[in-house]
């Protein structure tokens, strides 16, 4: 029986070593360690062994079982080794910077000419002031001495939301929402640009957005005047645009300024561009933020930002800005 035990040791090891995969080395085991086997089937004839040879097959028979479960098992180690080396090479990520096809982003265009005018105004010796896009009609039209019946405050012009009473709330049409909220949050002087998102309900054209950017100015401070208005927008022209670049006010009526202006710039070629509008604020404004007409008084002024970096960067569409292109977007 020890040459048996020998000879099936023999095969168990040779088909243990041939098997090329999990699935094969398992079948290996079922035929030659499992119940079944040969090898375990020699404990049946025990029996019939003299009793001083019993001891000797069964340490024989004994050593081959640990000898190839531990063939066995050094072998499912490496295949278990091997397989988990293949998922993980499957699920790596390579995290190398590739500096020769590094693409860097960048910010959109509108992003860059709204931190440059930031820049400016800050470098001027203005504050940024923010509010919320989402507005009461009292912030966006009637503190701002946009009476009831005014055409901005009519459905065909303005985006109201579906909360609390029917045409209290709309996506503000303008930033001058934030002044009146700086003027009653903030004792004068004030110094703020209010830069931000704004919506109206205009149809998308090559020079018209329904979601556009504005920037606005505040000042209030005592014994302003519009010298001081026209010196602000001239200083702005000049710092932004460059020398060659020139302003002159136009008069116009606006119901939050009086007097009311419109701004222009003048390029080098001399041809006038229009901008903006403008003003010395209006006494029922200033009332609306809480503050004495009497004693103080003040300008703004205002500007689409979208137009102003279409001017810079030489986008004829203003649509372009807003398709999320990346040809587009990676020229500037």
């Amino acid at each position: 029986m020890i040459e048996e035990i020998k000879k099936y040791r023999e095969e168990a090891s040779a088909a243990i070593e041939a098997a090329s995969s999990l699935v094969e080395l398992e079948t290996a085991e079922r035929s030659h360690l499992g119940k079944a086997a040969p090898l375990q089937g020699l404990k049946k004839s025990f029996g019939s062994l003299p009793p001083e040879d019993r001891k000797t097959t069964g340490m024989a028979l004994k050593e081959a079982n640990v000898s190839l479960a531990a063939q066995l098992a050094n072998k499912k180690a490496d295949y278990e080794k091997a397989e988990r080396a293949k998922q993980l090479e499957s699920e790596r990520l390579d995290l190398t910077e590739n500096t020769e096809a590094l693409r860097v982003g960048r910010s959109h265009i509108i992003t860059q000419a709204m931190q440059e005018l930031e820049d400016t105004f800050v470098g001027m010796g203005f504050n940024v002031a923010e509010g919320p896009e989402v507005e009461t009609d009292w912030h966006n039209f009637d503190a701002l001495n946009i009476p009831v019946g005014h055409p901005a405050r009519d459905g065909f012009d303005s985006l109201f939301v579906d909360y609390g009473a029917p045409g209290s709330t709309l996506l503000r049409t303008h930033t001058s929402p934030v002044q009146i909220r700086t003027m009653l949050e903030q004792k004068p002087p004030i110094y703020v640009i209010t830069p931000g998102r704004v919506y109206r309900r205009d149809t998308a054209d090559a020079t018209h957005m329904p979601v556009f950017h504005q920037l606005e100015c505040l000042v209030i401070d005592k014994d302003i005047s519009m010298a001081h208005l026209a010196g602000t927008i001239e200083a702005f022209t000049t710092s932004y645009f460059g020398d060659g670049f020139t302003s002159r006010l136009r008069p116009n009526y606006f119901p939050f300024t009086e007097p009311s202006a419109e701004f222009d710039i003048q390029r080098p070629d001399g041809s006038w561009l229009e901008l903006g509008g403008c003003g010395m604020v209006h006494p029922n404004v200033l009332k609306a933020g809480g503050i004495d007409s009497e004693e103080w008084s003040g300008f703004a002024f205002g500007f689409g930002i979208d137009r102003l970096a279409s001017l810079k960067f030489g986008v004829t569409d203003l649509r372009e800005m807003f398709s999320n292109d990346s040809r587009f977007l990676a020229q500037f």
